[in-house]
């Protein structure tokens, strides 16, 4: 009984599944009847507005039709296919309900409706085309052409912003060519009537001149310097070593303007204008000095003929104006090295508030892996080596988000960790003492040998100075490097304290080496007044042998014989190219033999070595970035500070870094090996910038202090004859402007405005930095209450 009872159960359950089945049949019966409903509607709608539109446009046979016949012979057409439709379905129906089963009922169905779809869509383009046969733009009234002006101009903003919207790919793909055909079928036919020839060709240029932006885009990309050489390497050794050459870049562009600037308006100007060579003696190589002027020696340490040349200061005569443009030199030469201090100041200024805007709204850590995951990929690359690149770049991405992910989650021991880092910090001040001391030290005796004379010693003797300074460079870093293993900071923030680190070296060096070079200017100081008084002693002799000879002619005496005083100008100058280049030739020296060299040994001796030289010693080095950024800003702080005395500086240093662009490039990619420990770069090189901003204020102090404080040679250089450097204003002012300018610039050069203009200044920029501080504070809590509701 119980069995019985089951079973009647079950069969009232199957029943009712069944009924359920049913309802839900004739839900989807009712569904369906109501979607073709709707697309009856919608179809009806599409016939009334283009009817509308084209209302007596209709020429079949040859013979206009009138709107009401072609509305009669569309009703009826559609009035069959309804009728038929319906009959199908019925019959159907019928036959299905007897014969098949649940499933092939609606497999049918579904075959019947996409029938039914494909139906009204052929309808539609019949419609579709048969409007087109009956576009004529000449029967349109003013209204509805501005319709369809409107219309075409939507079309082409969608086409533009297609890129950018959150659509699916297919989606994108199919409005893009719904776009295209609605253009391409309405757009032609806007400049066939009788005076729309105008919007016509404007449509034809809106086309070329889009056209022509879009090759002028990829032309500027492709004349990018170096890009595709910094592609390579940052998807291979990661964006970290990438920096560097993007900044060496940057730098570069930098030092073409300071080229252009003193090049184009100190040097040619002075070469072709000025007085020539021989003919006074600032420009002329001394008679005990021609025998030896043309040795390599000489030339090599910028003595002989380089030195009194357009090279260095001392060659630029101080008349007022040159040539027949009246070329005002020395003014020029002071405005020249005050705009090539202030465009560095505004650039670099720049390049760090642009940073900082390309960063400031960005979140970078929130869904990394995902976005790495999905959207990684450039999908316009053709060129299989990009491939490749761009395969080896994603990988290298994961390596520094993995890296990242794992220091983020590390847990160390705090007192151990603080302890090894206080031992750090002191073994770098004492190796920076020790340093500087050493520097002290060296050019002290320097000086010694120079007033001994520098033909009684050695090479060594005699480029000692530049010599230790570039060894420093060297193998300091390298000690800090090894120090820094002591501290375990994260690779970037390591990288960050390095760079901290060899900047303060070279910042300290650089010092040591200015303080030096003022004893060394104080000296020839003392040696120009024993030298000007001389010289008054020996024209006073000269008028007096002539005033007891009234009969004899005039005395002549060649440039070359004239005595002359110490142009410390020159003899700072000097020192400045001289440290250039010793620091250039070390580096490429270390370049080849410290990587071309140890890579050739593991590579080829590894094979039959006890060990194995590529796992263990010495292996193949890696690409050191914080050195060689420092190398770059240390080396550009020398071209700032030296460029005043030697306006050959700026060329020098174009010339050095192009060829450590192509040198460099060829050794990372040959030479060296990606880091251990790949790690993702900052989001900009804000860190870069901001030490190449400290070193260009600390590099325009001694500068500065020397135009404003020390009086210019008296027989050298533009300046010559004035109390101060900066008295080339006040004199075009007084000379050139009319005299309430002149006024105009005492009063404001008075202390008494500088001084709160200053402190008002400084005022403008705290308010400013306080107000992007809380400016910030208030995205913070947006990002916040964001992340809460979603």
């Amino acid at each position: 009984g119980e069995r019985l009872r089951e079973r009647e159960r079950e069969r009232e359950r199957e029943r009712e599944r069944e009924r359920e089945r049913e309802r839900e049949r004739e839900r989807e019966r009712e569904r369906e009847r109501e979607r073709e409903r709707e697309r009856e509607r919608e179809r009806e709608r599409k016939g009334e507005r283009r009817r509308s539109l084209w209302e007596g446009c209709d020429t079949r046979n040859g013979k206009p039709t009138s709107g009401r016949k072609r509305r009669r012979r569309r009703e009826s057409k559609k009035e069959r296919k309804k009728d038929e439709g319906r009959g199908s379905r019925n019959a159907q129906h019928a036959v299905d309900s007897g014969e098949r089963t649940e499933k092939e009922r609606q497999r049918k169905r579904r075959k019947d409706r996409e029938e039914k779809e494909g139906e009204g869509e052929d309808e539609e383009v019949e419609e579709e085309e048969e409007v087109e046969k009956e576009v004529r733009p000449e029967t349109l009234t003013p209204e509805e052409l501005e319709k369809l002006k409107e219309a075409v101009d939507d079309k082409k903003k969608l086409i533009q912003a297609l890129r950018g919207k959150p659509w699916p790919m297919k989606k994108k793909h199919s409005t893009l060519r719904e776009s295209q055909e609605f253009l391409e079928k309405y757009e032609g036919a806007l400049g066939k009537g009788k005076g729309r020839k105008l919007y016509a060709y404007k449509v034809m240029m809106n086309k070329k001149w889009m056209k022509f932006k879009r090759d002028f885009e990829n032309f500027t990309t492709a004349c990018i310097p170096w890009e595709m050489k910094i592609k390579e390497i940052e998807s291979h050794f990661g964006s970290s070593v990438a920096s560097y050459f993007i900044f060496l870049r940057w730098m570069y562009g930098i030092n073409m303007i300071l080229f252009g600037l003193t090049f184009g308006l100190v040097m040619v100007p002075e070469a072709l204008m000025g007085r020539p060579y021989g003919s006074m003696p600032r420009k002329t190589v001394p008679r005990a000095e021609e025998t030896n002027a043309m040795d390599f020696a000489v030339l090599w340490d910028f003595g002989g003929y380089a030195q009194y040349s357009v090279l260095f200061y001392g060659y630029y005569n101080s008349q007022r104006a040159i040539g027949w443009l009246k070329f005002r030199m020395p003014l020029s030469y002071f405005l020249v090295g005050v705009g090539t201090v202030a465009y560095s100041y505004m650039v670099v200024i720049r390049k760090m508030a642009r940073n900082a805007n390309e960063t400031g709204g960005r979140d970078e850590n929130s869904f990394n892996f995902s976005w790495k995951t999905f959207t990684s990929w450039d999908y316009l690359i053709g060129n299989p080596e990009t491939a490749d690149n761009k395969f080896a770049s994603i990988t290298t991405s994961f390596k520094e988000a993995i890296l990242e992910e794992q220091e983020s989650r590390k847990d160390d021991n705090i007192h151990l960790t603080r302890f090894l880092r206080v031992l750090a910090n002191f073994l770098v001040l004492c190796c920076l003492a020790g340093s500087g001391y050493l520097i002290y030290f060296v050019v002290r005796r320097s000086q010694k040998f120079a007033l001994e004379g520098f033909e009684n010693h050695t090479w060594w003797e005699r480029n000692e100075v530049n010599m230790v300074m570039s060894l420093l460079g060297m193998f300091c870093p390298m000690l800090f490097d090894v120090i820094s293993a002591l501290e375990n900071y994260h690779p970037r923030v390591a990288l960050q304290w390095q760079l901290g680190r060899i900047f303060a070296l070279f910042l300290g060096n650089l010092y040591t080496f200015i303080i030096a070079l003022m004893d060394e200017i104080n000296l020839k100081r003392k040696e120009e007044d024993v030298v000007q008084f001389n010289m008054t002693m020996w024209e006073a002799s000269l008028h007096n042998n002539t005033a007891d000879n009234s009969t004899a002619p005039p005395l002549f005496t060649h440039p070359a014989d004239v005595p002359r005083g110490p142009c410390w100008e020159t003899m700072v100058g000097q020192e400045f190219v001289r440290l250039i280049i010793s620091d250039t030739m070390t580096t490429y020296i270390t370049l080849l033999i410290g990587d071309f060299l140890r890579a050739v040994l593991v590579r080829f001796l590894n094979y039959c070595w006890c060990w194995d030289l590529e796992a263990g010693f010495p292996s193949y080095s890696e690409f050191d970035v914080s050195g060689n950024v420092l190398g770059l800003i240390f080396n550009q702080g020398m071209i700032w500070m030296g460029a005043f005395y030697a306006p050959c500086l700026p060329a020098l240093n174009v010339l050095r870094l192009h060829v450590s662009m192509y040198l460099q490039c060829w050794a990372v990619m040959c030479c060296n090996v990606p880091q251990e420990r790949v790690f993702k770069a900052s989001g900009s090189n804000n860190f870069y910038m901001a030490m190449l901003l400290v070193i260009l204020f600390l590099s325009t102090l001694p500068a500065i202090y020397t135009i404003v404080t020390i009086p210019p040679s008296f027989d050298c250089g533009p300046f010559s004859g004035k109390a101060r450097m900066f008295d080339v204003i006040q004199e075009t002012l007084e000379s050139d402007f009319p005299a309430w300018i002149s006024k105009v610039f005492s009063y404001a050069a008075n202390p008494g405005l500088v001084l709160p203009f200053m402190l008002l200044m400084v005022l403008a920029i705290y308010y400013l930095q306080s107000t992007s501080k809380s400016y910030k504070e208030a995205n913070v809590e947006l990002k916040k209450k964001l992340q809460m509701v979603n």
